[in-house]
């Protein structure tokens, strides 16, 4: 193994990480916009003939069936991507999630096509779904099975990082077209970053062409240990470190969607505009971009596993602060709800997730292990977080009930976080505590 790393230097490292972090951006950038529009948008385009209540939870069942769609994207790029490369997958999915997405900004409405304008926008949306699902795990194993080992954490977490650069990117794109005339916004302004986001793509595939193989999975091949069927070896030798991998995936990806999804449609309930919830947007997302490398660089000091397991009870106990600042109905508290919300509570969770995730499958099926985990949690816990949180507010009348739910989701990912296998520099940790303590004694 260390014979191999020598070959990859310190500048091709970084070459790697950045081909990963762009493309992981770029592939956000256009599964968020879809969240971001369903909330402003697509409830009027699409689904005119529905009362504005119903329409929102139409437009948000669309979204679901995008996250819903996604484990069968790991399924497949995941089989491919453990009998054939990492590399040749993330070329793949990247290049079908920006068809789909460009397709998407020339989906016509409803009030042009009728019924086909929801049927054709569920079917990219399931595409773009496939594309994600398979991307995900590609790009952190991508950073991490390139890292040394010290490194792996906060070096697989900078990936993940690109999670917030594409919610920033969405979230500004949309601040933009938003100040066009209504009929203008709901006429052709929506449609302007998904059809530009094609431009992105192009870009991202020129960078990924240019990056080696993992050293990990080069070795795979060396030794002729491809798992013929890795999702079936999953399954049936590893099956309870992928359902501690589904369950730690559920109680992050609860907060992240409250905060980015339901949050901004909820907004006019409580009074905003769509630049007030917007503009917190963009802050939010710019505190998870610096809360991701904070908490990376945690992972790598401290250990994965060990800020996961403490991420779950600060959502927990966090979360009700967050709604309480969000029904204060000020844009100020607002935007310090959702950027407390992203900036600091959800990275504690999802930043461990390369690292962790990564420890838990051998190299052979690795792809597919982590990759079913991470799509059937965001499945599970992301696609219906929108429309249940949209029914208890209209059940209950606040969001207090968001927050139980969002709370318990949490508690749930840091009792499989303490549950999973840790990683070498969780060892580490406990080992020179335990070093301490003794030597206290």
């Amino acid at each position: 193994m260390d014979t191999q790393l020598k070959e990859f230097e310190k500048p091709s490292l970084w070459r790697v990480c950045t081909a990963a972090v762009a493309g992981s951006a770029i592939e956000g950038f256009d599964f968020i916009a879809y969240g971001t529009a369903s909330a402003l948008v697509f409830g009027k385009v699409f689904f005119a003939n529905l009362d504005p209540a119903t329409a929102t939870i139409a437009s948000f069942g669309t979204f679901a069936s995008g996250l819903l769609a996604r484990p069968l994207g790991g399924l497949i790029f995941g089989h491919y991507g453990d009998r054939i490369g990492r590399k040749t997958m993330l070329s793949v999915t990247l290049i079908m999630m920006g068809l789909s997405t460009g397709l998407i900004g020339l989906v016509p409405s409803y009030a042009s096509i009728g019924t086909w304008a929801p049927i054709l926008l569920v079917l990219l949306r399931l595409l773009q779904g496939l594309a994600f699902g398979g991307e995900f795990g590609g790009a952190i194993l991508l950073a991490v099975e390139h890292a040394p080992p010290k490194l792996k954490g906060f070096l697989g977490a900078l990936p993940l990082a690109g999670s917030p650069v594409g919610l920033l990117m969405s979230a500004v794109s949309f601040a933009i077209v938003t100040r066009l005339p209504e009929s203008d916004f709901l006429a052709w302004g929506w449609r302007l970053p998904f059809v530009a986001s094609v431009l992105l793509v192009v870009g991202g595939y020129y960078i990924r062409q240019s990056i080696p193989e993992t050293p990990d999975f080069v070795i795979v091949q060396e030794r002729n240990k491809t798992s013929r069927i890795p999702s079936l070896d999953v399954l049936r030798e590893h099956w309870k470190l992928l359902l501690l991998s589904i369950g730690h995936k559920v109680g992050e990806v609860t907060i992240y969607y409250v905060a980015s999804v339901f949050l901004i449609a909820y907004g006019p309930q409580l009074g905003f505009s769509k630049s007030d919830t917007l503009q917190a947007l963009m802050i939010g997302a710019a505190c998870q971009l610096v809360g991701m490398l904070a908490a990376g660089w945690l992972c790598s000091t401290i250990g994965a596993r060990n800020i996961s397991r403490f991420g779950g009870v600060a959502i927990a106990v966090s979360i009700w602060a967050v709604m309480a600042l969000a029904e204060l109905r000020t844009p100020l508290y607002l935007t310090l709800a959702i950027s407390i919300a992203l900036g600091l509570l959800h990275p504690l969770m999802y930043a461990p997730e390369a690292a962790l995730y990564s420890a838990q499958f051998p190299a052979e099926i690795r792809y597919s292990g982590l990759s079913l985990g991470l799509q059937i949690g965001a499945a599970i816990g992301g696609g219906i977080v929108p429309i249940v949180a949209t029914k208890l507010t209209q059940h209950y009348g606040n969001l207090t009930p968001v927050a139980v739910y969002v709370g318990a989701a949490g508690l749930l990912g840091s009792l499989c976080a303490h549950l999973m296998l840790p990683t070498e520099v969780d060892i580490a940790t406990s080992q020179r505590l335990a070093s301490e303590s003794r030597n206290a004694t």
